[in-house]
């Protein structure tokens, strides 16, 4: 070993002994500060969000900012452990998107509460089965999903946090001869979101949907082929690692930049963190012109509108409510007076929650 090798590694394990030292002291303010609240929540996604801002604005690198902010969400996980390890819930099995953004968003110091639907994602928050839930919302190719905004409408828990996560999708299976599959397995929009792909490469495969990627690789795995069939799944490169798959592509997605949308359900309000978004569902009255006036007061009072969802209500024929994400935060002064007016001339108006806008 040269000399200036082992300098260099001897300053490394300088650092690491430092940086060991500093984030054990970090744990006990943090502890200290968990044992001074009166509310009994833990998870702050707005202190959270405000602490990893501040590091992205001061890194000179050469770290990348998500880089930084990984290791640092590390960091609070493990912290926020000590006070109690949260229970996250999520559509499962595991190996599914849903649990990425689980750990993209809460880290590894949390146990999972898996999950077989979204609508058991709600009801095991709703119970106190699980202290937060994540739920996809939207996906930038194919749009909202429903179930999500359903449930929305009718449950009393409120949206915490956001997290976006780029989608890319590989081809899983046993075999390792692509031209060999002769069905495919994925959920719905899984298998939408490729479907150029499959088109081109396995243009006489039978697609076949189901609850999630994570159950289709579970089923690739589980599978005993009689009769001389070959299957497949769509899902991620975790489901290939879990279930032991090989994968034949990579980032199949017909568009590059894939991503969804999920969103943090917990019991709880949010304090404003400085760059927030807020949800909210509203059904305007059966006027003529009556949108354009439910909609007038935000932007008079310089609010702009970052999303507009249509769902029908189930109450009646034609009769749908409306979804909508708005920049700012519920407890902003302009923000206050905009969907006050907005209630006025509502006939149902629901606020969702306000919330950080996703970091990473």
């Amino acid at each position: 070993m040269s000399e200036q090798l082992k300098q260099h590694r001897d300053q490394i394990d300088a650092i690491d002994e430092q940086v060991l030292k500093l984030v054990n002291e970090r744990a006990k303010l943090a502890r200290a500060i968990g044992s001074l609240k009166d509310d009994g929540v833990i998870y702050r996604p707005e202190r959270e969000a405000q602490v990893l801002r501040r590091l992205q604005a001061n890194n000179q690198g050469p770290l990348a900012n998500e880089a930084v902010s990984n290791i640092f969400r590390a960091v609070m996980s493990n912290c926020r452990a000590l006070e109690k390890e949260l229970a996250i819930a999520f559509l499962g099995p595991l190996g599914t998107y849903s649990e990425e953004a689980a750990l993209k968003q809460f880290g590894l110091g949390r146990s999972a509460v898996v999950c077989g639907s979204i609508d058991e994602v709600f009801r095991t928050v709703e119970a106190g089965q699980a202290d937060y839930g994540v739920v996809p919302v939207e996906n930038s190719t194919e749009g909202a999903i429903g179930l999500t905004l359903d449930l929305l409408l009718s449950s009393g828990l409120k949206v915490c946090g956001e997290i976006t996560l780029p989608i890319h999708h590989c081809l899983l299976s046993k075999q390792t001869d692509i031209s060999q599959i002769s069905h495919v397995f994925s959920h719905t929009q899984s298998l939408a979101q490729c479907h150029e792909w499959l088109s081109r490469t396995l243009p006489k495969a039978d697609r076949e949907a189901v609850t999630s990627n994570a159950r289709a690789a579970q089923m690739i795995h589980d599978l005993v082929s009689t009769d001389g069939t070959f299957a497949a799944a769509i899902a991620s490169k975790r489901a290939a690692e879990l279930f032991e798959l090989n994968i034949l592509a990579e980032n199949i997605e017909d568009d590059a930049k894939n991503t969804t949308r999920f969103l943090v359900l917990g019991s709880h309000d949010v304090a404003p963190s400085g760059r927030d978004k807020t949800s909210l569902v509203m059904t305007s009255k059966n006027i003529p012109g009556a949108m354009v006036q439910l909609l007038e007061p935000l932007s008079r009072h310089g609010v702009s509108m970052t999303k507009f969802e249509s769902r029908p209500s189930k109450q009646g024929l034609w009769d749908y409510v409306f979804f909508v994400d708005i920049e700012g935060h519920q407890n902003d002064a302009k923000v206050q007076a905009a969907l006050a007016e907005c209630q006025q001339r509502a006939s149902f108006l629901k606020v969702l929650g306000s919330y950080p806008v996703a970091v990473i």
